[in-house]
Order: C-alpha cells, then structure tokens, then sequence
C-alpha cells in the first residue's frame, strides 16, 4: 500500500474525469468522499450530484450499474454542471465477475462516454480494487487525474518506512508527535493499515488531553497487542533487557495457546540472532549506533556485499534491516560472549522441548534469565 501519499497523474486545471482507486479501502473511500464533496457544484441541490452504487451482486448487476453510469454521462445537467460518481465499484478487479466478456464489454462503453463526456459534466470513479493489466485502468492513467492507494506489503521491503512516514503524517493532522521508540512500536502493532493507525491515533489523541507527545508506553497501554504484535514485543523487551515484561509476554502468549517452540523460534531466538549480527558488525566495521532503524538501513547499504551477505532477508532479496536496525539501537545492552551463549541456550531449549517433558514455560524462562539476568 502506498498509502502515505497516492501515485497521482494530474492532468490539465479543466480535467473533469476523477479516479481514486486501490487495495486500501480505508483510504480510497475516505478520499473519494472528500473529492465528490469539493467537486460537486455548490448551490446545486438535488442536481448537482448523482451517485451510482458499484457494488454489484453479480454480473448482471455490475453491468446495469455500468450502464447506469453511461446514462447520466450522456444526460446533460439541468442547471450548469453536475458530478457523476460510480461509487465503490466492485466489478474492475481481477476476480470473475471482473473477468466477464459482458462486464469488459461493457467497460468498453463507459471508457467510450468517459472520453466523449460533455465539459459540463464531471465524472468520479472510486473502487477498492481494480485490474492495473486491463485497457480500462489504462484508460483512466491517459484521461483521468488518478489516485491509487494500495496496502503496504509487510513482506516487501522498505513497508516500514513507509508505514513510518504515513503515521506521522497521520499523527500530525492529529497535532500529535511521537518518540522515536514509540513510532517504531506503533508501526509493527498497526502492520502499515491505514484504518487501524487512524483508530489508534484517535484514541490515544483523547486519552492525552492536553498532552501532545506519545511516548512508547502510551502504545503498549493502548494500541491493542496481536498475536503478531506480541511476538515483536517479545524481541523488543528482550532487546532493552526488560526481563519482568518479557517473562510477563510469554506468558500471555502460552496463555492464548501459542506452543513454547513457536515463541522460541518466532521470538526469542529472531532477537538473539539478529542482535549478535548486529553486535559483530558494529564491532567489526566500527559502526555508530543509530537513533533510529532506518539510520542502520542506510548504514548496511553503505557496507561491501562481503560484509552482508549472510544477514537475513526478505521475500524479494533485500535486507531484512529494519528488525536489524532495532537489535542495532539495543546491541550496547550486550556483550558478544553472552549473545553467542544465547544462541547456544536457544539450541538446548529446542531440543528439551521437543524430547523432553520439562515444563515449557520452564525452559524459557531458563533461557530468557541466562541472557536478560547477566549484568
């Protein structure tokens, strides 16, 4: 999702052909809103604005609304101008009902109107998914002023900052400003959804008052822990030796029916691994440590392939820095000795786990004291 601003083809001030478009539904409604209200002529009552519902049931019904659209397109305003807004369409993206001759047939005929549409008419298409490969979504990139807000992808990289970067203009329309440890928490708790980030912001926006800074335990208090979330709270108390919360966390994941070897190896072992990592690199290359993980991101692509090429990755081959970056700003709090030992407690847990019948909680426990409980 680039949601942090929208791909955007501006075309000429008297363009009147409009489309807010993408995979984050949140963000294209809300814009598409906020657009239909500016274009629609003022003092024009009931005649200044006809909305066509685009959500269809089935193809019949996607192509009646098409039709429907093409009808107002071709039917001049009673009184100087009027917008026509297909709203929410459903039937653009790649699915049956967007697959079907009938329905691409008839988007053939919208994007005929579209183009021939008279001046005084204005035309607004807003959808929650659409077709990027089909001769229609071209259509729009030539003749429309287009918008297109997609999710962010947690699996591709660079999410984070572009999470980072949405948040803070979002926190900022609040009149709210985070600490550096907060934002970085907040990111991983919201995943980069923009409806999630806004809920959250509203209700920690209430919850300060008068107080405009968000501070790290404002988001632990607040912003709701996901199984996901709490993973990564795990390996952040761990990483700021934290041994009371961490302990508490493991529990509350054992609690919720999560198998001591999931939290091991999904948690627990992740932290140790990529705060060795980053410990021996520091050390080696005498590398600063960062105020922020995107600091160390730009600091690793500044490193010779040699010196890299064994850190983890992403789907798409990149570093896997951000978590990298994080275990960066925590790697002072440890010795190299002591996460090597880590490593090793991490590989003895995971053997008694799976030969033994110690009490899981146990083993962990054993393994989160030897390496939070050394001074």
């Amino acid at each position: 999702m680039k949601s942090m601003m929208p791909k955007r083809k501006t075309k000429s001030a008297t363009a009147n052909i409009y489309a807010v478009v993408g995979s984050d539904e949140a963000e294209v409604k809300q814009t598409a809103a906020g657009l239909a209200q500016e274009l629609t002529p003022p003092d024009s009552g009931d005649f200044g604005l006809e909305i066509i519902d685009g959500c269809a049931d089935n193809t019949d019904q996607a192509v009646a609304r098409i039709a429907a659209t093409i009808e107002a397109l071709r039917t001049l305003p009673f009184f100087g101008s009027k917008l026509v807004w297909l709203k929410n369409a459903n039937f653009l993206g790649d699915t049956v009902m967007g697959r079907s001759a009938s329905v691409l047939s008839a988007l053939e005929g919208l994007s005929e109107t579209i183009r021939d549409s008279a001046p005084e008419i204005v035309f607004l298409l807003s959808a929650p998914d659409i077709d990027k490969r089909r001769s229609f979504y071209k259509m729009l990139g030539k003749e429309a002023e287009l918008q297109v807000f997609d999710r962010l992808d947690s699996n591709r990289s660079g999410w984070e900052e572009e999470a980072a970067e949405l948040t803070r203009r979002r926190a900022d329309e609040h009149g709210l400003r985070f600490d550096s440890g907060a934002l970085e928490l907040f990111v991983l708790l919201t995943g980069g959804d923009t409806r999630q980030i806004e809920n959250e912001l509203q209700k920690i926006d209430i919850y300060l008052g008068q107080e405009r800074e968000i501070r790290t335990d404002h988001v632990r208090e607040l912003v709701p822990l996901s199984r996901a979330g709490v993973v990564f709270e795990i390996g952040n108390v761990l990483a700021e030796r934290d041994l009371t919360r961490a302990l508490k966390l493991i529990r509350q994941l054992l609690d919720q029916g999560e198998t001591a070897i999931g939290i091991l190896l999904a948690a627990i072992l992740p932290t140790i691994r990529n705060l060795l990592l980053t410990k021996d690199l520091m050390e080696r290359h005498r590398l600063p440590r960062p105020h922020a993980p995107f600091h160390f991101i730009s600091t690793l692509n500044r490193l010779p392939e040699q010196a890299t090429k064994h850190l983890p990755r992403k789907k798409d081959g990149a570093i896997s820095g951000y978590a990298l970056g994080i275990a960066a700003m925590n790697a002072h709090r440890f010795q190299l000795d002591d996460l090597k030992q880590g490593m090793e407690s991490c590989l003895e847990a995971n053997l008694r786990l799976v030969t033994t019948q110690l009490d899981h909680e146990l083993v962990l426990t054993e393994v989160v004291v030897k390496l939070l409980g050394r001074d």
